[in-house]
C-alpha cells in the first residue's frame, strides 16, 4: 500500500498554541498530509494520512523538537487518504473532557504494553475498563471489559461514581489510541482509585502488537474507514445490525444528517433504507445520498487546504 494513515498524541507543555498551530499547519501542507491535528497548551493529537515517504518525513520532523522526542506514532497501512481535508485547530484540551487542570504529563496510570495488558487482563483482581462512547464499545470490546453509557467522553467524570465497587481492584483502562486513558486514569487516581493502569498505544496497538487477542468485533476510528479490524487471533462479531438485528459489523453514520448516528447496519438494511437508520429518517426530505458506504465527509464548497491557514487570524468585520 502506498500510503499511511498515522495515529498519535503527546501530552506536553505548549507555550504558545496559536504560533504552534501555524507552524505545524504549514508544515502539513508542505508534506501534502490530510487530517485532523488539534493543539492545545497540554499538548498536541492528530490523525493524518498521506503518502509513505511524506508520512515518514513528518514523523522525522515532529521528533526532532525536543517536546515531542517522546511521541509514539502508530502506523497503519491505507490504499489512498482516509481524509478529505487538512484540519489544524487550538482547543483548551487536546481530547474533550472537561478535566483542563489534569497533566498527565505529570502524573497518570501506569502504561502497559500490549503484551503486558494481555497477560494482565484476565487476573482475578483485575477490571478492563472501556474509557470509549456507547457507539464504540457496541462495535467492539475486549471480552468481559467493564463499558459506561456515555454518548461522548465528557461525561466520564460523572459516570465515576459507577466504579466505586471496584477500588480494590487493579483498574487496566484502553481506548481507541491511548489518549483518552490519559486523562481517565488521571482522574481515577485523583478520586481516589490507587491501582490505576492504561493500554500504552490503545486498541490499534495492541492489534499491531498482541494480534488483537480477545478484543471482539472491530474497532470504530475517527477517519473514513470507520471501523478497523483488530483481532488476527480469536476474531468474532459482537454488534448487530440496527434495523434488522442480525450480526453485522458493519458501521455506519445514518444518512439524515439531522440524526447521523453511528450505528451497525447490514448490507441488506443498508440498501433497503438508503443509508438511514430508521424509515422516519429514510424519508426526511434533507437525507444525504447514500454511496453504500455510510460516511459522509462534510462539505465545504471550495475547499483548499490552506484556507484554514489563512482564514485563522481574519479580522473580525
Amino acid at each position: 500500500m502506498d500510503y499511511h494513515v498515522l495515529l498519535y498524541y503527546c501530552y506536553t507543555p505548549i507555550e504558545n498554541p496559536e504560533q504552534f498551530r501555524d507552524e505545524h499547519h504549514r508544515l502539513c501542507l508542505r508534506l501534502n498530509l490530510r487530517g485532523r491535528i488539534i493543539v492545545a497548551s497540554e499538548g498536541l493529537n492528530g490523525t493524518v494520512s498521506g503518502t509513505v515517504a511524506d508520512c515518514a518525513e513528518y514523523m522525522r520532523l515532529v521528533k526532532e523538537d525536543p517536546r515531542f522526542a517522546a511521541l509514539e506514532f502508530k502506523i497503519e497501512p491505507a490504499v489512498a487518504h482516509t481524509f478529505q481535508k487538512l484540519h489544524v485547530r487550538v482547543k483548551p484540551e487536546i481530547v474533550h473532557v472537561g478535566l483542563p487542570h489534569i497533566k498527565p504529563y505529570e502524573r497518570t496510570g501506569v502504561h502497559l504494553s500490549p503484551q503486558e495488558f494481555r497477560d494482565l487482563k484476565d487476573q482475578d483482581d483485575v477490571v478492563v475498563l472501556d474509557v470509549r462512547s456507547d457507539y464504540e464499545h457496541e462495535l467492539g470490546r475486549f471480552k468481559n471489559a467493564v463499558t459506561l453509557d456515555i454518548e461522548n467522553f465528557r461525561e466520564f467524570p460523572e459516570k465515576v461514581a459507577e466504579l466505586e465497587q471496584y477500588k480494590g481492584k487493579k483498574i487496566l483502562t484502553y481506548c481507541t489510541g491511548g489518549i483518552k486513558c490519559e486523562k481517565a486514569s488521571a482522574f481515577l487516581l485523583e478520586q481516589g482509585f490507587e491501582d490505576v493502569y492504561q493500554l500504552h498505544g490503545g486498541i490499534i496497538k495492541y492489534g499491531l502488537e498482541a494480534g488483537g487477542q480477545d478484543f471482539d468485533g472491530k474497532c470504530y476510528v475517527f477517519d473514513g474507514r470507520v471501523a478497523v479490524d483488530v483481532n488476527s487471533v480469536n476474531p468474532t462479531i459482537i454488534s448487530h445490525c440496527h434495523y434488522c438485528g442480525t450480526l453485522s459489523d458493519r458501521m455506519v453514520n445514518c444518512a439524515n444528517p439531522h440524526c447521523n448516528a453511528h450505528v451497525p447496519l447490514c448490507e441488506a438494511c443498508g440498501q433497503q433504507l438508503d443509508g438511514a437508520c430508521s424509515t422516519t429518517c429514510q424519508e426526511h426530505p434533507d437525507k444525504r445520498p447514500y454511496d453504500g458506504t455510510g460516511n459522509y465527509p462534510k462539505i465545504s464548497n471550495h475547499y483548499r487546504p490552506e484556507q484554514g491557514l489563512l482564514s485563522y487570524r481574519a479580522p473580525v468585520r
